[in-house]
């Protein structure tokens, strides 16, 4: 399996867990294939609007480009959308951070696991 087959699988598969939540969601056409599609998924209820970036790994280390992340935030901030990185680590489920719990590589932002099991949130924790 490719990496956007790998990355659409998880996008379809966080999208459910949402609708399995009583919450409304759509994903983004195009999310990272295009220019301005800046978040995958936008999931919502009565209370909170949510603007997710998605990632899945099959290694204990995510990286994202600093120009993506930002391109993230303006698009979640024009839209009233609270911002937040839904990671999956293979074996290990789905973590959510903010944005600024990233971790600056220099070139890139990285989510480790480490920093995944300790600055970020599981399903329910985020989101009920």
């Amino acid at each position: 399996m490719g990496n956007k087959e790998k990355g659409a699988n998880a996008e379809r598969e966080l999208y459910q867990m949402f609708i399995d939540n009583c919450f409304r969601a759509v994903r983004v056409a195009g999310s990272g294939m295009m220019d301005n599609t800046s978040c995958d998924l936008i999931a919502g209820n009565k209370n909170k609007k949510f603007c997710i970036e998605c990632k899945a790994s099959k290694n204990k280390n995510k990286y994202i480009t600093k120009e993506q992340i930002s391109d993230f935030m303006i698009f979640s901030e024009i839209f009233g959308l609270v911002p937040v990185i839904a990671v999956k680590f293979n074996h290990q489920g789905w973590f959510f951070l903010k944005p600024e719990d990233l971790q600056d590589s220099g070139k890139n932002w990285v989510v480790s696991l480490d920093l995944a099991r300790e600055k970020g949130k599981r399903f329910g924790q985020m989101f009920e």
